[in-house]
């Protein structure tokens, strides 16, 4: 229990950054860069066609 708040305290301080395991950057690159083209491909959809596209992803999410 000791252990576990001397490695907790420099990080709460700021002294050191937390050391996250199996976080992985470059997923979370190319999961940024394929949000973005979405963004952008839905900005230039109508809201109908916006709302079905949302509509049939949840009947599938709920299907399971």
């Amino acid at each position: 229990m000791i252990g576990n708040a001397v490695k907790v305290m420099p990080i709460a301080t700021g002294e050191e950054q937390e050391e996250i395991e199996g976080a992985d950057p470059e997923k979370n690159r190319a999961a940024a860069e394929l949000g973005r083209k979405g963004g952008a491909a839905r900005a230039k959809m109508k809201p109908e066609r916006r709302a079905e596209i949302a509509r049939k992803a949840a009947t599938k999410r709920w299907r399971r």
